[in-house]
C-alpha cells in the first residue's frame, strides 16, 4: 500500500505535515493516564474530531499494535502519521507521542540521582511506593477484565503466574507458549477466517524497511561494543534490546521480569529505587515503558556519575523504541490483512491471559518488598517462595497503600491525585 493509496482512503481531508505534527505534539504533551486513557485521547482526536482515520482503520490498527512488543499507543500514534504523510509523519508522530515525557523522566531522574537521599525526598517516595502498589493492582483488574473471558484462559493465567514466580522460567518463554498454544488452538476451532485483499506492497520493500530499521536500532549498540566493550552502556543497550523484543501486553507485564533482572540479576537499582522510577513514570505523559530511561539513567549513574548517567537515559531510550518503528513500519502495509486471521487473534487472546498471570507476578512482588524489609526464600527441588518476616512490616506503607486504595478503587479517583495524596502522606507519616 502506497502512501497516496492510505491517503485515499481516510475519510476527512487529509491535513498538511504541519497541521497534523501540531496534533502530534500536542497528543504527546496530553498522554496522561497510561494507555487506555492514551487510546481515548486519540480516538477522540483523530476519528471524532479530525476524521483522519474511520472506526474501522483506527480498532484494526489498535489490534495489530497490540499485537506487537512495546507501547501500543505510541505505535498507534505512529501508525496513523505513517497513513498521513508516510514514514516522516510515523516518524514525527511516535516522536512526539515519546519525547516530552522524556524529557520530564530525565529531569526527575536528574533530581533523584542527586536529592534521593534526603529524608523529606525519602518521606515522599514513601508514600509513592504504596500508591503505585495499588496502581499495580488496578491494571491487574482491568487487564483480568479483558483478558480472562474462557475457562482456558484462568488456566493460562495461573500456569504464567506459576511458572514466573515459583519456577522462575523465562519471561520471553512464557509469552512464546502462549502465543503458541492460542495460535494453534484458533487454527484448529471452527472459527471463520474473514477473507481480506491481499496487501499491494512488495515484500522486497518490506525486507529493505526491515534491513534498514535493524541497521539504525543495532549499529550504535555495535559502536558502543566497538568503542568500550566493557562499559555498562552496552549491557544496557543489549538488555533493553531483548527487552523491546518481549514486552507483550503492556508496561505492567515487562516490569516484574525487568524488575527481577536489574534488582536481583545486574544489582543495577534497588527495589526502592525501582519502584520510585514507576512512581515518577506514571506522573508523566508519554508510554508508562518510559521507566526504562529512569531504570539506564540510574543504573549508569552508579556506574560512572551523571554524565554517564545521561548516556544511559539516551541509549536505553534508543533500543526501546526503535524496534517500536521497526514493527510499525514494516508491519503497516499488512494491517488490514493481518488483522483478520483468527490464528493471530488466538495467539494475542492467549499472550492476554498470560499477561495477567505475569502482572499477578509483579502485584505479589512488589508487595513484598515494599511492605516488609525483611525476606526470607524457601527452596523446594526447582520452586522458589519467598516469605516475609512479620516483625518488618512496615505500617506507614500498609496505611497508606490502604489510603491509596480507597480513593482509587473506590472513589475512582486520577492517579496523579492519589500520587500526590500518598506523598503528602508519607511525609505526614515519616514525622513519626
Amino acid at each position: 500500500m502506497n502512501i497516496q493509496e492510505s491517503s485515499s482512503e481516510l475519510s476527512g481531508d487529509v491535513p498538511t505535515l504541519a497541521e497534523s505534527s501540531r496534533i502530534w505534539w500536542k497528543i504527546g504533551i496530553l498522554s496522561f493516564g497510561g494507555p487506555a486513557a492514551q487510546i481515548a485521547l486519540m480516538h477522540r482526536i483523530l476519528v471524532e474530531e479530525k476524521s483522519w482515520l474511520t472506526e474501522r482503520q483506527f480498532l484494526n490498527a489498535l489490534n495489530f499494535c497490540m499485537l506487537l512488543p512495546g507501547p501500543e499507543a505510541m505505535q498507534l500514534a505512529t501508525y496513523a502519521g505513517w497513513r498521513l504523510h508516510g514514514t516522516r509523519g510515523g516518524l514525527i508522530a511516535g516522536l512526539a507521542f515519546v519525547l516530552p515525557g522524556a524529557a520530564v523522566i530525565l529531569a526527575l531522574a536528574s533530581v533523584y540521582a542527586l536529592f534521593g537521599d534526603v529524608p523529606l525526598v525519602s518521606a515522599l517516595f514513601l508514600g509513592v511506593k504504596a500508591a503505585v502498589l495499588v496502581i499495580v493492582i488496578e491494571a491487574l483488574m482491568k487487564v483480568s477484565r479483558r483478558a480472562l473471558n474462557l475457562p482456558a484462559h484462568y488456566v493460562i493465567a495461573a500456569l504464567a503466574f506459576v511458572g514466573i514466580f515459583f519456577l522462575e522460567l523465562p519471561y520471553p518463554l512464557i509469552v512464546l507458549a502462549a502465543a503458541l498454544y492460542g495460535y494453534y488452538q484458533a487454527r484448529n476451532s471452527e472459527a471463520e477466517t474473514v477473507t481480506t485483499a491481499t496487501p499491494r506492497t512488495p515484500f522486497t520493500a518490506t525486507i529493505r524497511t526491515v534491513a534498514g530499521w535493524l541497521i539504525i536500532w543495532w549499529a550504535p549498540v555495535l559502536l558502543l561494543w566497538l568503542v568500550a566493550p566493557e562499559s555498562i552502556l552496552v549491557s544496557i543497550a543489549v538488555f533493553f534490546s531483548k527487552l523491546a523484543v518481549v514486552t507483550f501486553g503492556g508496561a505492567y507485564a515487562v516490569l516484574a521480569y525487568m524488575a527481577q533482572d536489574v534488582v536481583d540479576g545486574f544489582g543495577w537499582l534497588t527495589t526502592a529505587q525501582m519502584m520510585d522510577g514507576l512512581g515518577l513514570a506514571e506522573t508523566t505523559p508519554g508510554p508508562l515503558i518510559l521507566v526504562t530511561e529512569f531504570v539506564g539513567f540510574i543504573a549508569a549513574h552508579g556506574a560512572g556519575g551523571m554524565p554517564l548517567a545521561v548516556a544511559g537515559a539516551l541509549v536505553t531510550l534508543w533500543v526501546t523504541f526503535a524496534p517500536c518503528f521497526l514493527w510499525i513500519f514494516a508491519g503497516s502495509p499488512y494491517i488490514e490483512h493481518l488483522s483478520a486471521q483468527p490464528g493471530l487473534r488466538g495467539a494475542l487472546s492467549a499472550i492476554t491471559a498470560a499477561v495477567v498471570g505475569v502482572i499477578l507476578n509483579l502485584s505479589v512482588w512488589f508487595s513484598l518488598h515494599v511492605l516488609f524489609t525483611g525476606m526470607n526464600e524457601v527452596s523446594a527441588g526447582p520452586a522458589r517462595l519467598l516469605v516475609p518476616d512479620p516483625a518488618t512490616l512496615d505500617w506507614r506503607v500498609l496505611v497508606l497503600a490502604l489510603m491509596s486504595g480507597y480513593f482509587m478503587l473506590a472513589r475512582h479517583w486520577s492517579v496523579i491525585t492519589v500520587l500526590a495524596l500518598a506523598a503528602c502522606g508519607g511525609l505526614l507519616l515519616s514525622a513519626f
